[in-house]
C-alpha cells in the first residue's frame, strides 16, 4: 500500500565459541540445531586441549574454524586460559559453550566471560557433581537421574541452573546404558538453552535463572 511502512525484525545472530575435549556429540547436536534454524547463532571457533579430539574433526567437516592449544606450553592454568581467551576475543565470542571440556576453567576465565559460559552436566544438579555422574547415580540406586544445563561459576558444577531434564533409571541400568539415555536428552536441552540465551531471555537473580 502506498505510504505504508514494513518493519522487518532482523534476527540477532550471536557468536558462539565451543570448548571441547572429546567426541563432540553435543557439539554435533548444536551444529545441527543451527542448521535447522533452532539456534540463532553461529559457531565461530571450536577450541580443544586434545589434538585428536573428534570434536575438532566434526567442526572441520562443517568448515568451522578449529584451534588446538597445548596446555603443556604454558606455565599455569591462567596463562593457558588467557591464550584461549585471546582466540575467543579475536572471534568476538558472545557465548562460551562447554561441550565435554575436561579442564576446570580458571577464575580469570570465568570473570572475563561472567554469565556468558554454559555447561551441560549428566545429572540433576546439585546431585552427583564432578566426574562419572552416571556411575554415581547407578551406585546410589536412584530412580531418577537426568541432565542439567547451567551457567559456569568458580565452583564445581555449582552455577545457576538454566534447564533440566529427568531420565528414569531402570533396575538393570549400567553406567553406560544410563549415559546413553541421558545423552539423548542432552542433545535436546543444550540447543534449547543456547537459543534462550541468544534471545536474551535468561535472567539471573541470585541462584535462580528466570526465563522471560
Amino acid at each position: 500500500m502506498l505510504g505504508s511502512k514494513w518493519v522487518i525484525k532482523e534476527k540477532i545472530m550471536i557468536n558462539i565459541g565451543v570448548l571441547a575435549s572429546g567426541r563432540g556429540t553435543n557439539l554435533q547436536a548444536i551444529i545441527e540445531a543451527i542448521e535447522e534454524g533452532k539456534i540463532e547463532g553461529e559457531i565461530k571457533v571450536v577450541v580443544s586441549d586434545h589434538p585428536d579430539a573428534c570434536a575438532l574433526k566434526r567442526a572441520q567437516q562443517y568448515h568451522i574454524d578449529t584451534r588446538y592449544i597445548n596446555f603443556k606450553e604454558f606455565k599455569n592454568r591462567e596463562d593457558y586460559d588467557k591464550e584461549i581467551i585471546k582466540t575467543l576475543k579475536e572471534k568476538k565470542i558472545e557465548l562460551v559453550v562447554l561441550a565435554g571440556y575436561m579442564r576446570i576453567l580458571s577464575p580469570y576465565f570465568i570473570r572475563t566471560y561472567k554469565n556468558k559460559i554454559i555447561n551441560i552436566h549428566p545429572a540433576l544438579l546439585p546431585s552427583f557433581l564432578g566426574l562419572h555422574a552416571q556411575e554415581q547415580a547407578v551406585v546410589h540406586g536412584v530412580k531418577i537421574s537426568g541432565c542439567t544445563v547451567h551457567f559456569v561459576d568458580e565452583g564445581v558444577d555449582s552455577g545457576p541452573i538454566i534447564l533440566q531434564k529427568a531420565v528414569e533409571v531402570s533396575d538393570d541400568d549400567t553406567e553406560e546404558s544410563l549415559a546413553a539415555k541421558i545423552l539423548k536428552e542432552e542433545h535436546q536441552i543444550y540447543p534449547r538453552a543456547i537459543q534462550l540465551f541468544s534471545e536474551g531471555r535468561l535472567i539471573i537473580k541470585g541462584r535462580k535463572v528466570f526465563i522471560k
